[in-house]
């Protein structure tokens, strides 16, 4: 853990090989360890294990686990990015490797290259089949259909072109776990950067002429096959940790390590953000151990201006803060308000909200007491609403007296007109009549 620890430093490459070098054997031995251990229990197997995951891969696998001080990317990228291994964990001279091609329509132009006399015959020999999309679509629609395809072939490339079409057709079956996602290749020809000339092509939109490109050869269709078995895939999530399948558990500690630095180099160098400033930890684990450090940055920070020296208290804060909104409050509001009379004559009085929000922002407690003294225009306003309210209240009653008068004689008229069954409509009338002068 001591040698995993490494201070800040300007150089472009700060991976200790020595620390790199222990873990890996350390991890390697352990994983050894386990199989061991789980070869002489013979435990019996769970008959609801997944067939098709237990047998996703003959090998134990290596991770190589980044973590980092900030976000890579902002979203999911579905198009995984490739670094090339200087030991694959795939070994594209195995006879009994099974690949198949997913290619983009029309798929009889790629087979044709694939099965082209200047096409490789030992890899010809292990493409078994090339899929078009569209094939992929209608053939491959049930949940059992994919179970089946996964588990005829070792590995699946994809043109790079479809490569992000490929999740919503294939489904979970592929992607849930990552033993046999499709890898990218690129099936058609390079763009030319140049012209006839020699001179650099200009843009469209610069008055250039339409990116053309070259003759997809089958020799640079197998090229690309050929780095993609050699290549870790890094698939970039929006989060701080990156994982990358480096290595198997069946490869000796030195290939483990120089696959580690090599993966370590390429990822900080081309998709990590201020590259070694945002780095935090780098591990290496296994399935089912513990993740291995083999390097660790002593500051957790990758700036120095985003480190406060002290912070406030939040006390402290919410006071000053509701302190300075009374005091705008109470520069916003008027001194004198204008009130009407009980003769209509608008009258000038102290505006209460101006002494609240002074006294608020002034700290001081509001007097729960009302004061002793009033002014006389005060007094006069007061005896006028309140003697307003008493005559408002009084012809309100006289009203309503006046009503239950008049609909008295209403109810009995409707009482001897239903008794012998005739006059319902005019009762009715009535009534609502009633109704209205209340």
């Amino acid at each position: 853990m001591n040698g995993a620890v490494v201070a800040k430093s300007n150089t472009p490459y700060q991976l200790d090989n020595a620390q790199t070098l222990r873990a890996s054997t350390a991890l390697l031995r352990k994983i050894q360890s386990d199989e061991t251990t789980s070869q002489t229990t013979a435990a019996k197997p769970s008959l609801l294990a997944d067939a098709d995951e237990a047998n996703a891969e003959d090998d134990t696998p290596v991770w190589l686990v980044l973590t980092t001080k900030k976000h890579i990317v902002d979203k999911k990228r579905l198009k995984p990015g490739k670094i090339l291994l200087p030991h694959p964990y795939l070994d594209a001279h195995d006879e009994s490797l099974r690949i198949c091609v997913i290619t983009a329509d029309p798929q009889r132009r790629y087979k044709d290259l694939l099965t082209h006399p200047s096409f490789p015959v030992e890899l010809g020999k292990r493409i078994q089949r090339v899929l078009g999309l569209e094939k992929l679509k209608s053939k491959y629609k049930s949940f059992e259909a994919r179970r089946q395809l996964l588990s005829e072939y070792d590995v699946f490339l994809a043109d790079d072109r479809i490569i992000t079409y490929l999740p919503g057709v294939l489904g979970k079956v592929f992607y849930k776990s990552g033993s046999k996602r499709p890898i990218p290749v690129t099936l058609e020809g390079k763009r030319q950067s140049v012209d006839e000339q020699g001179n650099k092509r200009q843009k469209l939109s610069e008055g250039g002429t339409k990116v053309t490109k070259t003759e997809v050869k089958p020799s640079d269709v197998a090229r690309e096959i050929e780095k993609a078995l050699k290549s870790a895939l890094v698939h970039l999530a929006p989060s701080t940790t990156t994982a990358i399948k480096v290595g198997r558990a069946s490869m000796e500690p030195k290939e483990l390590q120089e696959n580690v630095e090599t993966a370590v180099q390429g990822l900080v160098e081309k998709y990590v953000p201020q590259q070694w400033r945002n780095v935090r930890a780098i591990h290496i684990k296994g399935p089912n151990t513990v993740a291995l450090p083999i390097w660790m940055a002593e500051e957790l920070w990758e700036k120095e201006a985003d480190v406060l020296d002290e912070p406030l208290p939040a006390k402290e804060k919410s006071d000053k803060k509701r302190k300075r909104g009374a005091l705008a409050e109470a520069a916003e509001e008027p001194d004198m308000i204008e009130v009407p009379g009980p003769d209509g004559k608008l009258r000038k009085l102290q505006n209460p909200a101006k002494e609240k929000n002074l006294d608020a922002a002034s700290g001081t407690p509001k007097s729960s007491k009302k004061p002793s003294s009033q002014s006389a225009d005060e007094l006069a306003v007061k005896a006028a609403e309140k003697a307003e309210k008493e005559a408002r209240k009084e012809a309100l009653k006289k009203q309503k007296e006046n009503a239950k008068k008049a609909a008295s004689p209403v109810s009995v008229t409707k009482k001897a007109e239903t008794a012998d069954g005739s006059g319902k409509k005019s009762a009715k009338r009535a009534k609502v009549k009633a109704a209205d002068l209340i």
